[in-house]
């Protein structure tokens, strides 16, 4: 299910494209004052890159601010730091009190919260104690054997899996494990660092901007000429050379991101195993949804409901979407070809978007 903090950017889907400086679109609104400043980086074994409008006398200053809140979201998200405060946990390095509580730093209690939310929301396909199957497919931080699970390796893992198998505390900021657990973030953890960079930028004064990690974005405001931030979603395909648009968007102020699974993968015997593992099966998603993007208020919440959505296929996909009223668009495998769905509240948002997709 989920796409871990990697070493390597090919471990991400990076179906989300953002081509601000390169798609435009006139508006009539107020132009903000300054230039287009940009900075890019490394973060969570791909890269980001912000543009906001200012003035390139705080580009050092900003990256410095930049770089160091990642590093301290990493030092609290990554399993493959082995001293995050998640690692901890999940290694059971953390004393409990008397009831078994282990009390969190309220940045990670509030993603595990925000994972909570959507896990019970997503018929729980969702799952971010999904870890243990994931190494095990060879798709986490661990050595990537690409070879096939058997069912009784996949039945033992699946004893390990569940969000039913933690309680989270609100007035205290505590989790409660009641057994060992996996947990991994990396299915949110991304949106909700393009989150708290769009934060930092908003502490700085700067409101007009577009935040991107691993193809996760946040978008506030506009540029100077007055035109939209604009940002394209990829046709998936499986070469990451051969890149084009599928559909140009103008979210506004929100947060996006993109799910797909066409780039993660290993093959063996002529059988394809994706990167998204379905925490309702053990195995990897096999159905002939391609890509799911969201649009949220929030990156976090974006991010997460796209894994969600990913691993759901495409028919329960457009049920939770209605159900949940999310913004979505998905693009479905038709044989040699591709078709596109998309719920009400993305048609409401954008009414002509579909027509005017390649």
């Amino acid at each position: 299910m989920f796409k871990s903090f990697s070493k390597s950017v090919s471990a991400f889907s990076l179906v989300l494209v953002a081509v601000a400086t390169l798609l435009s679109a006139c508006s009539e609104d107020k132009a903000p004052a300054g230039t287009v400043e940009r900075i890019e980086g490394s973060t969570m074994g791909t890269t980001y890159h912000v543009s906001w409008v200012g003035e390139d006398q705080q580009n050092d200053k900003i990256k410095g601010l930049v770089d160091q809140r990642l590093f301290e979201i990493n030092k609290i998200m990554s399993t493959y730091d082995p001293e995050s405060e998640l690692s901890r946990i999940n290694k059971g390095m953390y004393d409990t009190d008397d009831d078994g509580w282990i009390r969190l730093s309220s940045e990670l209690f509030s993603v595990l919260n925000m994972s909570r939310t959507i896990y019970e929301g997503s018929q729980h396909r969702f799952d971010i104690t999904v870890g243990p199957l994931v190494n095990a497919w060879g798709f986490g931080p661990g050595e990537h054997h690409d070879e096939p699970l058997s069912q009784d390796e996949i039945n033992n893992l699946m004893a390990q899996v569940g969000s039913d198998k933690f309680e989270l505390d609100t007035t205290g900021q505590r989790i409660r494990l009641h057994s060992r657990l996996y947990l991994d973030l990396s299915a949110i953890a991304k949106g909700w660092g393009v989150d708290q960079v769009a934060s930092l930028l908003d502490q700085q004064g700067i409101h007009s901007y577009l935040v991107e990690i691993g193809g996760e974005l946040v978008i506030r405001g506009k540029k100077p000429d007055g035109s939209n931030w604009r940002i394209a979603v990829e046709r998936p395909t499986d070469g990451i050379n051969d890149r084009s648009v599928q559909l140009a968007l103008e979210p506004g102020d929100s947060g996006v991101a993109t799910s797909g699974d066409y780039r993660n993968y290993f093959e063996k015997n002529g059988v394809r195993y994706s990167h998204t593992i379905d925490p309702m099966t053990g195995r990897p998603i096999s159905h002939g949804l391609a890509s799911v993007t969201v649009i949220a208020d929030n990156c976090a919440m974006a991010d997460g409901w796209a894994t969600a959505l990913n691993v759901a296929g495409p028919e329960l996909a457009m049920t939770i979407a209605e159900q949940q009223k999310l913004a979505v668009y998905l693009i479905v495998r038709d044989g040699d070809t591709f078709k596109e769905l998309a719920s009400s509240e993305f048609k409401a948002l954008f009414p002509n978007a579909l027509e005017n997709s390649h």
